[in-house]
């Protein structure tokens, strides 16, 4: 077990509800693309599936997807939309959880990397990746660039929803490199809000490079967004590919 936190059973029924924005076939049309031009004719494996929001998506497109998901409870959403045989899920962590098979993609996204909570961890992920991977193959990791500009002397927390049924924002620990995302969710129309707060190892680019290299990759590609548009300074995210040489 890692120091994920656990999703729970409530936390799962809402997820596809409050994450509809990045549900659409819009939204998703180029993030699958991207996945499975790099997945080409091989496999693909999912760290942390969830609800099979990219997965089941990438599997309609023709691309055979195993996935590792630490919650029985989101597995459990993901399987009343598609059955085993069309997308095997193995209930474990994704730091150290292996799965049979080869793969030409690895692929982690949605921040997700940071649910684990420590460097040591993460490091463990990269290197599962690779365990996974064929020679050639990718691990592709999608994750927000820490909000710290944002940051005036002082001030730990920053915004990053403010809409008409949500308010959410970051408290950050620069220190321990720990950012805690708060949500406040109002479900129906008698004003009242759901609390809820999650905790994550947020991490540099370069960091990642570093893990990838002790992992046994090197980066071949860095975006700014699933469309392939350039990775900035200004970037709020980035789109990070590493390839398995050997």
């Amino acid at each position: 077990m890692t120091s994920s936190e656990l999703w729970d059973r409530e936390t799962a029924e809402h997820y596809d509800a409050e994450e509809a924005e990045t549900t659409s076939a819009t939204v998703l049309e180029a993030t699958v693309g991207f996945l499975a031009e790099l997945a080409g004719d091989g496999q693909a494996l999912e760290f942390a599936v969830g609800t099979g929001r990219v997965g089941v998506p990438l599997r309609e497109r023709g691309v055979p997807v195993t996935g590792i998901e630490l919650s029985e409870h989101m597995a459990a959403v993901l399987r009343r939309k598609v059955d085993e045989d069309t997308l095997p899920v193995v209930i474990g962590d994704m730091a150290t959880t292996v799965v049979p098979g080869e793969f030409s993609l690895v692929y982690l996204v949605y921040n997700t990397i940071s649910n684990l909570l420590t460097q040591d961890e993460q490091v463990e992920c990269f290197r599962n990746a690779a365990r996974h991977l064929r020679p050639g193959g990718r691990f592709v990791v999608e994750l927000g660039v820490p909000p710290l500009r944002f940051l005036p002397p002082g001030q730990v927390a920053v915004p990053f929803d403010v809409s008409e049924r949500h308010v959410g924002f970051d408290t950050v620990d620069p220190v321990e490199q720990l950012l805690v995302s708060h949500h406040f969710t109002r479900d129906g129309d008698d004003g009242r809000y759901r609390r809820g707060a999650s905790r994550h190892r947020y991490a540099w680019p370069a960091e990642l490079d570093l893990m990838a290299r002790i992992a046994g990759l090197e980066l071949e590609r860095r975006v700014g967004d699933w469309d392939g548009s350039p990775f900035t300074q200004d970037s709020p995210q980035h789109i990070s590919v590493w390839r398995k040489s050997t």
